[in-house]
C-alpha cells in the first residue's frame, strides 16, 4: 500500500513538470512569434508636457500587453519631435510614413500641427491619432483617417453659455490667441451667445507672441468699454502673462467676470503659484474625469515611474491630456490587435520614381482595416467609457472650476441633457438658474455675483443734447441763465429722465446742451438732431457739438422696433380723437319720451294689456268689480292695470291668483317709474354734454377738416384711414391748435384732432370743459427711453446711449438703421422707470405739468343713452311667466271642476254645445265663491223641503232648505247676468235665479243648482 503512494505522488510530480515544461516552451514560441508594428508619435520639444505624455503612452503599451500577453501584435514606438513648428510636424510625418512605414500616428500636439499632418495621413490612409489637437476646425467629416482622441473645444460652448445666462450678463467680451486654436472655438461661441440673447461688441485677438506692453495695451483698451465679462481661450504660455498683467492693471478687482475654456483649465496644474494667485474669483469649465479606484492607482504608479526617471521635475502633476494619450494608445493597440496579423506593408503601384517627396506617397495596406476597427473600439478608459463617433471622442459632462486659495474648487457641472447641477447624479431637467451651483468667490473676494457692465469712470460727462421747441414746451423747454450763460432744461420727459437716472443704481454725471443756431433759435427737426448723435458724429449746425445722449418725447412703434431696443414706456400709450363739446340739454315739448326707448316704451304697454286681460279672467267669476256689461268688463280691467303705473287702482283683486299675478307686476311697474323718473331728472336738469362728433367715418363723409401737430407720424395714420390730404391741417403749439378749434372748418379751422395721450392729457389740463377724446382710434406703445452703443465708439465714454426721440424722427428710422440692438443697459432703465411710474414721484410729475385744472370724470360729463329694453327684460319675463303660470292653473282648475259638462251624458248635446256651455258657464258668476256666499241670504220652504227649480234637471234632497236672493242690475231691478245657462230657451221673461242648495248631511256635498 505505501508503494503504490509513492508511485503515485512520483506521477504527480513529473506531470507538473511536464507541465511547466510545455508552458514555458509556448511562451517562448509566443514571443518569438509576435508581430511588430511600427507607430508614430509627434510631439514638441522634449518638454515636461511632452515627457508627461510619452511616459503614458509607453505605460499604457505596458499595461495592455501585461494584461494581454497572448496577443500576437506588438506597437513599436517611434517618436520624432516637430520643433513646435507646424513644417516640423509635416516633415515629422512624412519621414515616419515614407521611411518608417508606420501603420498609425499619434500627436502632433497643437491644432495648427495637426491640420498639416491630416492631410498625409489621408493620402497615406495612416490613421492619425491626436490627444491634444482640440480646435473645431479640425473636423473628420473631410478627413476619415484623423481621429480626436481630445475634446472639441465647441463641445464646452454649452456650458460656457449656461453660466452666463444663469446670471443673467448681456454682454461678453471673448479674449482668444491669434491662431487656428483661438479662432476655431469663436463662430460657435457667438451663435451661442446670440442664441441666448447676449452681445459680443468686442473680439480681443491677442499674438501668441505679444510683448507684456501689447498685452497691458489692450487690457487697457478693454477698461474703456462697459462689458466687463471676459471668455479667455488660450494655452498657459499666454494665458498667464494676461491674468498676470489683468492684475497689474486692476481687472481683477470686483465687478469683472472671468471665464477660461479647457486651454487653460487642463493644464491648470502647469501654472505657477504666482500666476494662481493672480486669478483669484476666475470661472472654468474642463471635461470631467469621474474618480475611480484604477485611476487613483494609475496616478501612484506614474508619480513614482516619472519621478524615476525626470528627478528635476518631480512636482509635476499629471494633467488631462496625459490621461487621454494614456487611452489613445490603448485604443490604437486594440484596433491594431483587431485587424489582425496580414497587410502591414505599403503599396508602391501609383508612386512615379519622379515624384517629389510630398508627392511619392505609398498607401498602407492596412489603413482601411485599422481605420473601422478605431470606428468600433469599445472600452472602459481612465477618463471615461471610450468611443469614437464619426472620428471624435464623445463628451459627457464638464465640470465648472472657481479658482480659489492655492487651486480650483469645483461648484457645480453641466451636461448637454440636465444643464446645470450641483451633483451629477441629480435628476433635474435643463437648467441654467445659478442657484444650481455652489457659492462663488468672484474678483475681489467677493461673493456677490458682478452685474457684467460698468460705467468706465474715467471723468467723462454725459453730454445730452435738448431740442429747441417752439411748442409744447411743457415736455422739454430750454432755459439759459443769462448772467452765467448756463443751459439748463426742464419740462415732463426732463423730470421723469431725472427721476429715471436718480434711481439707477449707479451715478452719471450729465450736462443738457441745447440743438440750436447761434441765435438761439431751433437748428433743425428732431431727425437732424437724432442723425447727429445716430452717425456719432459732430453736427453739422454746431460742428463743435455733438451729443451723447438726446432727451425728448419718444414715441415707441413697430418700425422703430427694428433698429433700437426701447426701454418700458412711461407714458400711456395711443393715438386718439379730441372734438369740442355741446351742452345738448333737451328743452322740447317730447322731452318726457327720451328717458326710455321705443322698443321699451311699446313693450311696457303690451304688459300692461296683458296684465289687465290676465286679472280680469282670474277675477270676472268671483269678483263684483269685474262684473257688468262687457264694455264694463273690458274698461275695469284696463283701468285697473294702467292704474297701477302710478298705484292709484281701488278695485279689490280677491283671487290668490290675481294677487300674485298683482304683486309681480307692481314689482315690475315700481322698478319702471323709479328709471324713468332718475332719467327724466338728469335729462332736464344735468347739464348733458355731447361730443360734436363720435366718429371717424363721419368726419371723412362730410369732408371735415381735421389736424395734426407737425411732423407728427399721426399724418401716416389719417391717410390711411382716408382722409383727404387738403383736409389735414397742422399745429405746432397748444395756443394754435385751440385756435383752430374755434374757427371750425367753415373758417379753415378742424373739426377733430388727432394726437397721442400725452399731447391730448396736455390739451385737456387746460380745456377740460371745452373738449374731449372719444375714441382711441391707433395703439401705439408710449413713450419710452432709446438705446444705442454707437456714438461712444468716439467717445471715451461706453455705455449705451439713452434717447428720447421725437416721432419726429419716424421718416428717418424708415430708412436708416438709426440705433443697433441689444444694449445690456436697457434692463436697468426699464427697472428704474418701473421704480419711478410705480412711485408717488410720478403722479408728482404729471400733477405739476398736466394738471392744470380740476377736469370732471369723462363718463359724467358725455351724455348717457336712454333705457333700453335689454335693461329690463328680465323683469319682464318674471312678470310674464308668473302671469302665464297663473292662467294655466286656473284654467285647469275651472275645467276640472266642470268635466261633467264635457262628458257625453246627454247623446243629444254635441261637442259644440258642451263647449258653449263651458263658456257660458266661464263668463258667469262662480256663486260657489266664498264673496258670494257671504251676500246671500237663506230661504226655508214651510215645508221643510227645497222647492226644486223648474230648469233643475236634478232632484231634490229630502231635507233641504233653499236660499234665495236677487241680482240686481245696473238700475236697481232683478235682473239674470248675461250669459246665464239658464236661459229661457222660449223666450218668456227669465225669473229670477233662485239657488238651491240641498244639504243631506253636514258633511254632505252641495249641490247647487243655478
Amino acid at each position: 500500500m505505501r508503494r503504490r503512494r509513492t508511485n503515485l505522488v512520483s506521477f504527480s510530480f513529473f506531470l507538473s513538470l511536464l507541465f511547466t515544461f510545455i508552458l514555458f516552451t509556448h511562451t517562448a514560441i509566443s514571443q518569438n512569434t509576435t508581430i511588430p508594428v511600427n507607430v508614430g508619435v509627434i510631439l514638441n520639444e522634449n518638454g515636461e508636457f511632452e515627457k508627461m505624455s510619452l511616459s503614458c503612452i509607453n505605460m499604457a503599451l505596458s499595461d495592455f500587453y501585461a494584461t494581454n500577453s497572448h496577443y500576437k501584435t506588438r506597437l513599436i514606438l517611434n517618436t520624432r519631435h516637430s520643433k513646435s513648428d507646424a513644417i516640423g510636424a509635416a516633415a515629422a510625418a512624412l519621414d515616419l510614413i515614407k521611411n518608417v512605414k508606420v501603420q498609425a500616428i499619434i500627436g502632433p500636439e497643437t491644432s495648427t500641427q495637426t491640420d498639416f499632418v491630416i492631410d498625409l495621413g489621408n493620402k497615406s490612409q495612416v490613421p492619425i491619432l491626436s490627444f491634444s489637437a482640440s480646435s473645431p476646425s479640425l473636423t473628420s467629416l473631410g478627413s476619415p483617417y484623423f481621429f480626436r482622441a481630445t475634446q472639441n473645444d465647441s463641445s464646452q460652448v454649452g456650458a460656457i453659455t449656461s453660466i452666463i445666462q444663469a446670471f443673467g450678463w448681456r454682454e461678453v467680451v471673448p479674449i482668444y490667441v491669434d491662431n487656428e486654436f483661438g479662432e476655431g472655438v469663436i463662430p460657435y461661441l457667438t451663435d451661442a451667445l446670440q442664441a441666448i440673447d447676449t452681445r459680443v461688441p468686442y473680439k480681443s485677438v491677442i499674438s501668441p507672441i505679444a510683448t507684456d506692453d501689447q498685452i497691458v495695451e489692450e487690457l487697457y483698451n478693454l477698461t474703456t468699454m462697459q462689458t466687463r465679462v471676459f471668455i479667455v481661450h488660450m494655452l498657459p504660455s499666454l494665458g498667464s502673462r494676461l491674468f498676470t498683467k489683468a492684475k497689474q492693471v486692476g481687472m481683477m478687482n470686483q465687478g469683472y467676470v472671468w471665464i477660461i475654456t479647457n486651454g487653460l483649465t487642463n493644464l491648470f496644474t502647469s501654472l505657477e503659484p504666482s500666476v494662481i494667485e493672480s486669478m483669484q474669483g476666475v470661472l472654468g469649465v474642463r471635461p470631467y474625469v469621474p474618480k475611480m479606484k484604477v485611476l487613483k492607482g494609475f496616478r501612484l504608479r506614474w508619480k513614482r515611474k516619472f519621478q524615476q526617471e525626470n528627478p528635476s521635475l518631480a512636482d509635476t502633476e499629471l494633467n488631462i491630456f496625459a490621461l487621454l494619450a494614456y487611452d489613445a494608445t490603448m485604443a490604437l493597440a486594440m484596433a491594431v490587435e483587431n485587424t489582425g496579423t496580414t497587410n502591414f506593408g505599403f503599396d508602391m503601384t501609383n508612386v512615379s520614381t519622379n515624384a517629389t517627396d510630398l508627392e511619392a506617397f505609398a498607401v498602407s495596406k492596412n489603413g482601411p482595416k485599422l481605420l473601422e476597427s478605431l470606428s468600433v473600439t469599445r472600452f472602459r478608459g481612465l477618463t471615461r467609457d471610450y468611443t469614437f463617433v464619426d472620428g471624435q471622442l464623445q463628451s459627457l459632462a464638464f465640470q465648472i472650476l472657481n479658482v480659489n486659495g492655492d487651486g480650483e474648487t469645483g461648484i457645480g457641472f453641466w451636461t448637454p441633457k440636465k444643464g446645470l447641477m450641483k451633483k451629477l447624479n441629480l435628476t433635474s431637467t435643463d437648467s441654467t438658474s445659478k442657484s444650481h451651483l455652489r457659492p462663488i468667490i468672484w474678483p475681489g473676494d467677493s461673493t456677490s455675483a458682478p452685474k457684467g457692465w460698468e460705467i468706465p469712470t474715467n471723468g467723462k460727462i454725459l453730454r445730452i443734447g435738448v431740442p429747441m421747441k417752439n411748442g409744447f414746451s411743457d415736455f422739454v423747454k430750454v432755459i439759459t441763465d443769462p448772467i452765467t450763460n448756463k443751459t439748463n432744461a426742464c419740462g415732463y420727459c426732463i423730470d421723469v429722465f431725472n427721476a429715471v437716472m436718480h434711481a439707477l443704481p449707479y451715478a452719471i454725471n450729465y450736462e443738457f446742451i441745447p440743438f440750436q443756431l447761434s441765435d438761439g433759435t431751433g437748428s433743425g427737426s428732431y431727425n437732424d438732431m437724432i442723425y447727429q448723435v445716430k452717425l456719432g458724429v459732430k453736427a453739422l449746425i454746431l460742428p463743435s457739438i455733438k451729443f451723447d445722449v438726446v432727451v425728448g418725447d419718444t414715441t415707441i412703434v413697430a418700425n422703430r422696433s427694428q433698429f433700437v431696443d426701447f426701454t418700458l414706456p412711461y407714458t400711456e400709450s395711443g393715438v386718439s380723437m379730441m372734438v369740442p363739446i355741446t351742452d345738448n340739454n333737451n328743452t322740447n315739448a317730447w322731452v318726457f319720451l327720451k328717458p326710455l326707448t321705443w322698443d321699451l316704451w311699446m313693450t311696457s304697454a303690451c304688459f300692461f294689456l296683458f296684465i289687465g286681460l290676465v286679472i280680469w279672467v282670474l277675477e270676472h267669476r268671483v269678483n263684483e268689480d269685474f262684473r257688468g256689461p262687457p264694455e264694463h268688463q273690458v274698461g275695469t280691467s284696463f283701468w285697473f292695470s294702467f292704474s297701477t303705473m302710478v298705484f292709484s287702482h281701488w278695485e279689490r283683486v280677491i283671487s290668490n291668483l290675481g294677487r300674485f299675478v298683482v304683486i309681480v307686476w307692481c314689482f315690475v311697474v315700481l322698478i319702471l317709474t323709479q328709471s324713468y323718473t332718475a332719467s327724466l331728472t338728469s335729462l332736464l336738469t344735468v347739464q348733458r354734454l355731447q361730443p360734436t362728433v363720435s366718429d371717424v367715418t363721419e368726419l371723412i363723409k362730410r369732408g371735415e377738416n381735421v389736424g395734426f401737430q407737425q411732423g407728427s407720424f399721426v399724418a401716416g395714420i389719417l391717410k390711411d384711414l382716408g382722409f383727404n390730404e387738403k383736409n389735414l391741417l397742422v399745429y405746432d403749439s397748444v395756443e394754435e391748435w385751440e385756435v383752430l378749434f374755434q374757427k371750425g372748418t367753415t373758417n379753415g379751422g378742424i373739426a377733430a384732432a388727432f394726437d397721442e395721450v400725452a399731447y391730448l392729457k396736455l390739451f385737456m389740463g387746460r380745456h377740460c370743459f371745452k373738449y374731449t377724446i372719444v375714441e382711441q382710434t391707433f395703439k401705439t406703445a408710449g413713450f419710452g427711453f432709446v438705446s444705442s452703443l454707437n456714438s461712444f465708439s468716439l467717445l471715451d465714454f461706453s455705455p449705451p446711449l439713452l434717447c428720447f426721440v421725437s416721432n419726429r424722427a419716424f421718416c428717418l428710422f424708415d430708412e436708416l438703421q438709426a440705433f443697433p440692438l441689444g444694449s445690456p443697459l436697457v434692463p436697468n432703465v426699464s427697472r428704474a422707470i418701473l421704480n419711478v411710474t410705480e412711485g408717488p414721484r410720478m403722479n408728482e410729475i404729471e400733477d405739476t405739468w398736466f394738471k392744470k385744472k380740476s377736469c370732471p370724470d369723462p363718463s359724467t360729463s358725455v351724455s348717457s343713452h336712454s333705457l333700453g329694453l335689454n335693461s329690463f327684460w328680465g323683469l319682464f319675463l318674471i312678470a310674464g311667466i308668473a302671469s302665464i303660470l297663473a292662467l294655466i292653473i286656473f284654467m285647469a282648475v275651472f275645467v276640472y271642476e266642470h268635466r261633467k259638462v264635457l262628458k257625453k251624458s246627454d247623446p243629444r248635446l254635441s261637442l259644440w254645445s258642451r263647449i258653449r256651455t263651458l263658456i257660458r258657464i266661464f263668463v258667469s258668476r262662480d256663486l260657489t265663491a266664498h264673496i258670494f256666499k257671504e251676500k246671500i241670504g237663506i230661504q226655508v220652504h214651510s215645508l221643510g223641503a227645497a222647492t226644486p227649480s223648474p230648469h233643475n234637471h236634478y232632484p231634490a234632497s229630502p231635507s233641504s232648505y233653499s236660499q234665495h236672493t236677487c241680482f240686481y242690475g245696473e238700475q236697481g231691478t232683478p235682473s239674470t247676468e248675461y250669459g246665464d245657462p239658464n236661459h229661457n230657451p222660449s223666450g218668456q221673461a227669465p225669473q229670477d235665479i233662485v239657488p238651491t242648495i240641498n244639504l243631506a248631511s253636514p258633511n254632505q256635498e252641495r249641490h247647487i243648482s243655478p
